[in-house]
């Protein structure tokens, strides 16, 4: 029997309410707003950059074949999930990794994807979106789109068919990645059970202070089901 983690727990239930959400989202009402902001892309590739676009987060999917494309091309996402006793770190996936100018690895000199018909499944969604966050005043509501009015182009006509296929497509990749979270949060549990771990806020804070000055951390990326071990530095 798994002993009950409330760290793990609170998180664990927070992503569950979380994917029903998701699942009960109107598609219609998707639709709608596909159709009415009408997203086109202009080849800037600003999405393509950490300065706009934070990181690539890699479905358990998207990973296997980015590691067949180029074996060195991953590297653990941000915001890591955990941080046992001992400091070691736990995150629910892998992320594209970037060059030193912030660019994606995969952006080549014309500011065009290099593996553009394997790309990862959130850059071909890419701005739509689906999921709940806090906006200036703190109020939590539905995000559909990212970086509005900020990138490409809008009010281009897309049609009943397509729009639904996006919103089809947001709402298989929302599931994915939340059901991802859950068997990660479920895997972490057992494995902190199994070697009397616990979660440790105050040992996350420290560790990640000295992270962000550079220095080696442990980090354990859940990847096929398993927890895989990585050496990690932070920025310098």
């Amino acid at each position: 029997m798994i002993k009950i983690i409330p760290a793990i727990e609170k998180q664990l239930e927070a992503v569950k309410d979380e994917l029903q959400g998701v699942h009960d989202y109107p598609i219609g009402e998707l639709i709608s707003i596909i159709q009415e902001v009408g997203f086109e892309c202009d080849f800037c590739a600003r999405c393509c950059t950490r300065q706009f676009n934070g990181h690539v987060f890699l479905l358990n999917e998207d990973a296997i074949r980015m590691k067949q494309i180029d074996n060195n091309c991953m590297e653990p996402a941000p915001y890591f999930e955990l941080c046992d006793q001992q400091g070691r770190f736990y995150v629910s996936g892998y992320a594209l990794k970037a060059k030193k100018d912030g660019s994606c690895i995969f952006l080549n000199e014309n500011k065009r994807c290099k593996i553009y018909d394997q790309r990862p499944t959130i850059c071909s969604l890419y701005p739509y979106m689906l999921h709940r966050e806090p906006d200036e005043n703190g109020n939590v509501d539905w995000r559909q789109i990212s970086g509005l009015n900020q990138h490409g182009c809008y009010h281009t006509e897309i049609s009943d068919e397509e729009a639904s296929e996006i919103a089809d497509q947001i709402k298989s990749y929302e599931a994915g990645y939340l059901s991802q979270l859950i068997d990660f949060f479920k895997k972490a549990e057992e494995h902190f059970n199994k070697n009397k771990l616990k979660h440790v806020q105050g040992v996350y804070d420290r560790e990640m202070r000295k992270f962000n000055k550079g220095a080696e951390i442990t980090v354990f990326v859940y990847y096929n089901g398993e927890f895989i071990e990585h050496k990690f530095k932070g920025p310098e």
